[in-house]
C-alpha cells in the first residue's frame, strides 16, 4: 500500500504528487456548517432511525439527542484546542499521528479512511431503495435500486470536482428544504394539539432513566456522524482558528437540537402512551414518520416527504465524498498512498484524483452487490455502515486520548482549566458508548446477538487498524523517509 517511487521520496510532503494546494478561502463558517449538518442527513435519521430509538427507547428517545449533543459538546473542546495548537489538514489521521505517534496514526488514517468510505458508499444502497419508491409511487415506474445508486456517483464525483464551495451550496439549499418539511410537520401536529394534547413526558426522569434508554444512546451518537469533519476544510477554509470551532459548535447544536424536537413531534404525533408499540409496529413498512405527516397534513407532505429524503441522502453522501477525498489527499501526500492519487485539480483546486479513486470504489461496490444480489438495506447499507460507525467513534475516542497526551506534554499555561478535564471525560464517554452500540448491535443490523454477521462486522475495524500499523512498523524499517511524513503534512 505504501507509495515507494523514489523520485516521489524525495518531495516535500505538501507537494508529492501534487500540482499545488487547494484552494484558499472557499468556505466560510456558514458553507461548513451545511456541510457537516448535511453529512448527518436530518430527514433520513428522522425517518429512518428516529422510529427504530422510539420502538426500542421508549417515550424517552428525543433525550438520546440531547445527552449526545451535550457529550459530543466536551470531546469538540478538546479537538478544537488541538486543532488550535496543531496545524494539520488530516482530520484523526493528523492529530492522532501528532500526539500518539505515527504508528498509531497510520493506523487511523486507514481506519478513517475506509469508515467514512462504508458509510457513503453504503448510503448508496438506502438512497437507491428511497429514488425508487418515490419514482414508482408518481409513476408507477421501476427501476434497479442499483442504476439509482450509479446516477448519483456520478452526480457526487461531478459536485464533489468543481469544489467545496459549489457542493456547500447545493447541500445548503436540500438541508434547507429538509428542515422546512419537518418544521412544516412540527406546526401541523403542535396546532391540531398532537394526538391525545402537546405533552413533556419524553423529558420526565421515569422516561429518561428507563431500561431502554441505555440501549438506544448509541443510536443517538451515530445520528451525528460527520459533525468531526470540519478540521478537514482548514486549507481551504477562511480564518480557518475562527470559522471551523464555530462551525463545529452550531453544528452540534443545531443537529442535537433538531433531532431532539423532530422526534418529540413523532410522540406527539402518535401519544405518548402508544408511540412506541406504533413505532415497533412499523419498523419493517419504515412508514412511522409518513403516517405522522399524512395525518397532521396531507397527502402533498408525504409526497414531498418522499422525494426529499432521497435529497437529504445524496447531500449526506455528498459531504461524506468530500471527507474521503481529504483523507485520500493526505495519505497520498505524505507517501503512503500512491502520489497519482493526490493530483489536484489545477482550475478548481479540488482532490480530483481522490475523487475519481472514491467514485470508483463505490460503483464498485454498487455492483458487486447488484450481481450478487444482495439486499441493499440488510446487506449493503448494514454491511458497509457498521463498520464505519464504530470506526468513527472509535477514532473520537483516540482523539480524545490525544488530547490529553498532548496537553499534559505541553504544559501551556494559557490553556483553558476546562479542555483537559472534558477531553477526559468525552474519552470515557466515547468508549461507553462504543461498548453500549457493541452490546446491541443487533439494533443496527438485525441480525442475532453473538452470530456470525455481528462478529464479522465487529472485527472489521481491529483488523484495518492493525493493518495500519503494521504497515507504519514496516515502513520505520524499510522506508524511514515516508515513515516520518506519516501524519505531518499541512499542504501549501
Amino acid at each position: 500500500m505504501a507509495f515507494t517511487n523514489k523520485e516521489a521520496a524525495v518531495m516535500p510532503p505538501a507537494t508529492v504528487g501534487i500540482d499545488g494546494g487547494l484552494r484558499k478561502n472557499a468556505v466560510g463558517t456558514r458553507d461548513i456548517v451545511f456541510l457537516l449538518v448535511s453529512a448527518a442527513a436530518p430527514l433520513t435519521v428522522v425517518v429512518g432511525i428516529a422510529p427504530l430509538a422510539l420502538a426500542v427507547g421508549g417515550v424517552g428517545a428525543p433525550v438520546i439527542y440531547i445527552v449526545a449533543a451535550l457529550s459530543l459538546a466536551l470531546f469538540a473542546i478538546g479537538f478544537m484546542a488541538l486543532t488550535r495548537h496543531v496545524n494539520s489538514y488530516s482530520g484523526f489521521y493528523g492529530y492522532i499521528s501528532k500526539t500518539l505517534g505515527r504508528v498509531v496514526g497510520l493506523g487511523s488514517g486507514l481506519t478513517a479512511w475506509m469508515s467514512y468510505n462504508g458509510l457513503q458508499i453504503g448510503l448508496y444502497g438506502l438512497l437507491g431503495i428511497q429514488a425508487n419508491l418515490a419514482v414508482k409511487s408518481f409513476t408507477g415506474v421501476e427501476v434497479p435500486w442499483w442504476l439509482y445508486g450509479i446516477v448519483a456517483i456520478g452526480a457526487v464525483w461531478y459536485l464533489g470536482w468543481r469544489g467545496i464551495d459549489v457542493g456547500a451550496k447545493v447541500v445548503a439549499v436540500l438541508l434547507t428544504l429538509e428542515t422546512a418539511i419537518v418544521a412544516i410537520l412540527a406546526a401541523f401536529v403542535l396546532a391540531q394539539g398532537g394526538a391525545h394534547g402537546i405533552g413533556f413526558e419524553s423529558f420526565s426522569p421515569e422516561a429518561i432513566f428507563s431500561p431502554q434508554f441505555a440501549a438506544v444512546l448509541a443510536l443517538g451518537f451515530s445520528a451525528f456522524m460527520g459533525f468531526e469533519s470540519g478540521a478537514l476544510y482548514r486549507e481551504e477554509a477562511r480564518d480557518p482558528d475562527r470559522s471551523v470551532p464555530r462551525a463545529t459548535y452550531i453544528s452540534i447544536a443545531f443537529i442535537g437540537a433538531f433531532y431532539a424536537f423532530a422526534v418529540w413531534i413523532i410522540v406527539q404525533a402518535f401519544g405518548p402512551n402508544v408511540v412506541q408499540e406504533f413505532a415497533a409496529g412499523h419498523l419493517d413498512a419504515g412508514d412511522t414518520a409518513y403516517i405522522a405527516a399524512g395525518n397532521f397534513v396531507g397527502e402533498w407532505c408525504v409526497n414531498l416527504m418522499s422525494i426529499l429524503i432521497v435529497t437529504s441522502i445524496f447531500a449526506a453522501q455528498l459531504a461524506f465524498h468530500n471527507t474521503i477525498n481529504r483523507y485520500t489527499l493526505s495519505l497520498s501526500r505524505e507517501g503512503v498512498f500512491p502520489a497519482w492519487a493526490g493530483m489536484i485539480n489545477p482550475r478548481y483546486r479540488t482532490p480530483s484524483s481522490a475523487g475519481i479513486v472514491q467514485s470508483v470504489l463505490a460503483v464498485a461496490s454498487v455492483v458487486v452487490f447488484a450481481a450478487l444480489e444482495l439486499d441493499p438495506f440488510t446487506q449493503f447499507l448494514i454491511w458497509m455502515n457498521t463498520p464505519g460507525v464504530l470506526g468513527v467513534l472509535f477514532l473520537q475516542a483516540l482523539t480524545s486520548i490525544g488530547v490529553v497526551v498532548f496537553f499534559i506534554r505541553q504544559k501551556d499555561k494559557t490553556l483553558k482549566w476546562y479542555v483537559i478535564p472534558s477531553a477526559i471525560i468525552a474519552t470515557l464517554v466515547m468508549f461507553a458508548v462504543s461498548f453500549l452500540l457493541l452490546s446491541n448491535l443487533e439494533l443496527m443490523t438485525g441480525a442475532a446477538a453473538g452470530g456470525a454477521l455481528n462478529t464479522i462486522l465487529i472485527m472489521v475495524l481491529p483488523t484495518i487498524f492493525i493493518v495500519g500499523v503494521v504497515i507504519a512498523l514496516i515502513l520505520r524499517r524499510v522506508r524511514p523517509d515516508i515513515y516520518q511524513r506519516i501524519g505531518q503534512g499541512k499542504g501549501e
